[in-house]
């Protein structure tokens, strides 16, 4: 197929892509919020409410990342570090991990991040919200496992409720680094995310 023609049928895909956009605006907008609990996280200060975490704001982003270790979950916190000023005016932006806040605090310094984080270690906000899974293996043993995803909650005076969930991982919508990729026929060609690059 010519790249004329090829450029031709890619752009009617993205047109049905952003007409599928609009149909999901909609089922976004008539959705039935789920009231959360106010789940205690430890923050860099000490204990930190989901409440506390709104700030002034009425809107919530909160990043469910799997921590130090996930090189993926890195690359995506790498990109909203870009991104949070224009985000944080618009709603409160927080990054919720496993680790202590201690292990928290070295790895952002590292990476340059300025958005808040807090620690969700000892408390069930992972696993009620659905981004700790947990599995039985064939001898009965019991193992977890983390998710990375976002959720978007909302708060007035009746409460906390979320308003809107959602996975993260390749191709997904919140990580420009993979439609860039995209565009090259070969898409990643064995490429993986490093923590540093020589």
């Amino acid at each position: 197929m010519s790249y004329a023609d090829t450029m031709s049928a890619i752009g009617a895909k993205r047109r049905q892509i952003e007409a599928l956009r609009v149909e999901m605006r909609a089922l976004q907008s008539a959705i039935e919020p789920e009231p959360v609990a106010d789940y205690t996280f430890q923050g860099w200060g000490g204990p930190v409410r989901l409440s506390d975490l709104f700030c002034e704001k009425n809107d919530l982003f909160v990043i469910h990342n799997m921590g130090t270790t996930c090189r993926y979950c890195t690359l995506w916190a790498d990109g909203f570090n870009g991104v949070y000023e224009h985000l944080a005016d618009r709603a409160a932006f927080v990054l919720a991990t496993p680790n202590t806040p201690q292990v928290q605090q070295q790895f952002a310094k590292s990476r340059g991040w300025r958005f808040p984080m807090v620690s969700h270690q000892g408390s069930s906000f992972a696993t009620d919200l659905g981004y700790r899974l947990e599995h039985g293996d064939e001898v009965g043993e019991n193992s977890s496992r983390w998710v990375p995803g976002i959720s978007a909650f909302q708060r007035d005076a009746s409460g906390i409720r979320r308003v809107s969930n959602t996975e993260l991982g390749p191709y997904d919508d919140f990580c420009s680094v993979w439609h860039f990729l995209d565009m090259l026929p070969e898409r990643e060609a064995r490429w993986e995310p490093k923590f540093k690059y020589a």
